[in-house]
């Protein structure tokens, strides 16, 4: 079962961005590889991520097997009002995941 840690800054300010990181713990595989006896290991990545502000999108990644296992990802928001940003991912076995960080936002 994958899970998230999300980096938000403590507190923003209304109309500025802000930097958003979340590390999503997942072992991928990328089907390529091979049992001991020779089987192929079924692929198993994180296939998109999406992250939304307040319920409105504000991120989407569409991954392939090119991701790395844990994968950083980093981007950034504009500050609108104080809420949560929810993350959802699903990879290549049909498994979901969420996570929500609460957003600060003064002025």
């Amino acid at each position: 079962m994958a899970d998230a840690r999300i980096q938000v800054p403590a507190q923003v300010r209304r109309g500025e961005a802000f930097e958003v990181k979340v590390i999503i713990r997942h072992a991928m595989e990328t089907g390529y590889r091979l049992t001991d006896d020779g089987k192929p290991i079924p692929r198993n990545v994180i296939r998109e991520v999406t992250c939304r502000y307040n319920k409105v999108e504000v991120f989407r990644a569409e991954t392939s097997s090119g991701i790395s296992a844990n994968p950083l990802i980093t981007f950034y928001v504009m500050a609108r009002d104080s809420g949560e940003l929810v993350f959802d991912w699903i990879d290549d076995t049909g498994v979901r995941g969420t996570e929500r960080a609460p957003v600060s936002v003064a002025g």
